[in-house]
C-alpha cells in the first residue's frame, strides 16, 4: 500500500511537469489533469488527487470488465445491432485484420 501510494505520487508529479512545458493544453487535459488543476484553485488537496488517481488504477479492471460483459451479452441478444456493428466496422476498417 505504500509503495502504491508512493508510486501513484511519482506518477501525479510526472504528469503535473509535462503540464508544465507543454505548448497547447488542450490537447493533454484528461481527468487527472483536471485534478492537478483543481488542486492549483486549492478545490482538492494533494491527498485527494492521489486518492482520486489509485481509485481510477485500481478501479477501472473491474468495472471495465462487468461493462464489456454486458454489452455483449447486449449485442448476442439484438443480432440485428450486431450486423448492423458489423457492417459498420467493416466499413472503417474495411479487409484488414482487427
Amino acid at each position: 500500500s505504500k509503495d502504491l501510494k508512493g508510486a501513484m505520487e511519482i506518477l501525479i508529479e510526472q504528469k503535473r511537469q509535462k503540464l508544465s512545458t507543454v505548448e497547447k493544453l488542450d490537447e493533454h487535459m484528461d481527468f487527472a489533469s483536471q485534478l492537478i488543476f483543481a488542486q492549483n484553485r486549492g478545490d482538492l488537496t494533494a491527498e485527494n488527487v492521489n486518492q482520486c488517481v489509485l481509485e481510477m488504477m485500481i478501479a477501472a479492471p473491474d468495472t471495465l470488465s462487468v461493462t464489456l460483459f454486458f454489452m455483449l451479452i447486449l449485442i448476442a441478444e439484438h443480432p440485428t445491432v450486431e450486423e448492423e456493428m458489423m457492417k459498420e466496422i467493416e466499413t472503417v476498417v474495411g479487409k484488414q485484420e482487427l
